[in-house]
């Protein structure tokens, strides 16, 4: 059985993201100051628990279940 790489990024948000955001957002794109803030801050706003948990009882619960019911 192959090993999972356990430290392999599964998703990530990079400046462009962002900058696309504070386009749509704000106007304009952020400075490298503003930049370095929200860098610093934006895992602070996102509940990870929450998603991964959500993810796995929607995408792995969930088709677990719809697949068992094709079989009876």
């Amino acid at each position: 059985m192959r090993m999972i790489d356990t430290s392999k990024i599964i998703y990530s948000i990079n400046i462009e993201d962002v900058q696309n955001v504070a386009e749509e957002e704000l106007g304009r794109k952020l400075t490298k100051k503003e930049l370095k803030i929200i860098e610093d801050k934006l895992g602070d706003y996102i509940d990870w628990y929450s998603t991964i948990d959500m993810a796995i009882k929607n995408e792995i619960l969930n088709h677990s279940k719809n697949d068992a019911s094709k079989i009876h």
